[in-house]
């Protein structure tokens, strides 16, 4: 995320040091420390003020810059630059409580044994112990965490004010982040999920105001599963429920995936009743959820649900009895049969 130099900048830098002066207190060429700088700049951690022909440093106000600095100060014996490079800061990000090697490597997606040389580094210098095989924090070093998870959002609030300025994060880890915006994004790393991605899927919605968007640089386009759960981090009310059951209905979606995604996205208990309320036609105990209506149906046809779509003029394009999508506008209801 930060490379060892753009640290070091972070730790030392006091405000309107110039690069030459940087350059004297980390004993590298004045190049290479412009090149830093300019990074820095371009991530919003520092910012440069003209004096004369002279370019003073100045850190930002960044929570993840003051997080980090008052580390650097109250610990400056510990070589903070060193200790943070390479896969630290994504495995400190995951250490929010105690957990064990293996929990913070599926949550991080990076071998045990990286996420062991990270840890053993730590433990190393008393930053971090175990208990019962977790690895938990020491004294207040849990502050690492913070810093961690600071950077990430701010990058990440970076990256999305670059292309939508009024764009709101809905959801983020280390390197994804659920975004809403008022407008159109046509990026790299940005896929368009929500509503509008549901037409990819025969389904087809008018859309509000809002887009929505994850980004990520590890997929090519929203599965269904991820659908499924971005539309209830969107929004978690029954509507939004209905229309993840309406997908499930019509798409079929490998269920490890979609547990494995609910359990990425903390919603295990959403998908769970989803999942249960569609294998039992409906006898799930959740007012969110549509009434099963046995009578919906044909011979070969063991009943469905009914979803009101009678809300800011909303159409919806839904199975018909012969399970292929059919178009019916106007009515204030639509169902889909099982």
């Amino acid at each position: 995320m930060l490379r060892r130099i753009e640290l070091e900048v972070l730790a030392t830098v006091d405000r309107g040091d110039t690069i030459s002066d940087l350059a004297t207190k980390l004993d590298h060429s004045e190049s290479y420390l412009s090149r830093a700088v300019g990074d820095l700049v371009e991530r919003g951690l520092v910012y440069t003020e003209r004096d004369g022909r002279r370019k003073r440093v100045v850190p930002s106000d960044a929570r993840a810059v003051e997080r980090y600095r008052d580390l650097v100060r109250q610990h400056s014996h510990i070589e903070f630059p060193e200790l943070l490079t390479g896969k630290a800061l994504e495995v400190l990000y995951y250490l929010d409580q105690p957990r064990t090697v293996s929990e913070i490597a599926d949550r991080s997606d990076n071998y045990r044994n990286t996420v062991n040389r990270v840890l053993k580094r730590f433990r190393d210098r008393g930053l971090v112990g175990t208990t019962d095989g977790c690895y938990e924090f020491n004294a207040d070093f849990d502050r690492l965490h913070e810093f961690a998870r600071e950077l990430a959002h701010h990058l990440h609030r970076q990256r999305l004010e670059a292309v939508a300025p009024k764009g709101t994060i809905l959801w983020e880890d280390y390197d994804e982040f659920l975004a809403q915006a008022e407008m159109e994004i046509d990026a790299e790393g940005f896929h368009e999920t929500g509503l509008a991605r549901f037409v990819a899927f025969d389904l087809q919605f008018l859309l509000t105001g809002h887009r929505y968007y994850l980004y990520s640089e590890e997929i090519d386009a929203v599965s269904p599963a991820e659908l499924c759960c971005h539309t209830l981090l969107i929004d978690d009310g029954s509507r939004h429920r209905s229309y993840c059951l309406l997908l499930l209905s019509h798409i079929d979606v490998d269920e490890a995936d979609l547990r494995e995604q609910a359990a990425k996205y903390g919603l295990e208990d959403e998908i769970d009743a989803l999942l249960r309320y569609l294998e039992t036609h409906g006898e799930v105990d959740d007012a969110r959820l549509p009434e099963w209506d046995d009578d919906i149906g044909g011979d070969h046809v063991g009943g469905g649900f009914r979803i009101d779509l009678d809300q800011d003029g909303e159409v919806v394009t839904i199975e018909s009895s012969d399970g292929k999508p059919s178009d019916e506008e106007g009515d204030d209801t639509t169902s889909s049969e099982q």
